[in-house]
């Protein structure tokens, strides 16, 4: 139940990041949800999108920097402690977590969260069998498609 995330290195220059998106944009490429993290020099542009193979051509072909991994989506209780309880599941496992955010979408009293492991191939089994609901690339596209 892992999803491809695309993560685009963006120049920390005027006009960079409009012409990823408009790349995109001009191919009929929706973005399901991002994040942009920055330094100095450059960002990081981190994208679900429904056809990644696709973007990635996309993007290759307009001069972009592209690389795919494996993410993770996981519903998180939406209360106090939802968070943290996830957090200690990963944590008392062994796994490392090497970043995360917040998916622009909330269903059910749960906020969906995109998580990029060390392992995340362990990280499903372990966060499975503790009773999180993992959610695929399917079911993403499904509460997308209700909303």
């Amino acid at each position: 139940m892992k999803l491809k995330q695309i993560s685009v290195f963006v120049e920390n220059k005027p006009g960079q990041l409009s012409h990823t998106c408009r790349a995109m944009a001009k191919a009929g490429i929706n973005i399901t949800t991002l994040s942009l993290a920055d330094t100095q020099q450059f960002g990081i542009l981190r994208l679900l999108i429904q056809d990644h193979d696709t973007a990635m051509k996309v993007l290759q072909e307009a001069g972009c920097v592209v690389k795919l991994t494996d993410v993770v989506a996981i519903a998180v209780p939406d209360r106090p402690g939802g968070l943290a309880d996830v957090l200690e599941a990963i944590e008392s496992a062994g796994i490392n977590l090497e970043y995360m955010y917040a998916f622009t979408y909330r269903r059910q009293e749960k906020g969906l969260m995109v998580f990029r492991f060390e392992d995340p191939d362990q990280a499903v089994q372990v966060l499975s069998q503790a009773g999180f609901e993992v959610v695929g690339g399917e079911e993403l596209t499904r509460r997308m498609e209700t909303k």
